[in-house]
């Protein structure tokens, strides 16, 4: 992940002048899985501060599933056998 700074927004729902919680974007840079074939669609992961996420390549648009650094720890090694 790249070290840029997080942009926190103030809610639209909050009033003028009131204390709210703020929301931030976590940047994410996706990358192709090394078992991939060259020109296949596959599965896209990306590194987060603590966790990791995925998406399909077919259809980035579509969002991403985030997983939990303790969860994705098992699930690499899991797939690894």
């Amino acid at each position: 992940m790249t070290n840029s700074a997080l942009v926190f927004r103030k809610s639209s729902y909050s009033g003028q002048g009131q204390n709210c919680v703020e929301v931030a974007q976590i940047p994410t840079t996706f990358r192709k899985s090394s078992y991939s074939g060259r020109g296949q669609d596959c599965v896209e992961v990306a590194g987060l501060p603590s966790a990791a996420a995925i998406r399909d390549s077919k259809h980035p648009e579509n969002g991403h599933l985030p997983f939990p650094a303790a969860e994705w720890s098992v699930f690499l090694r899991t797939a690894h056998g």
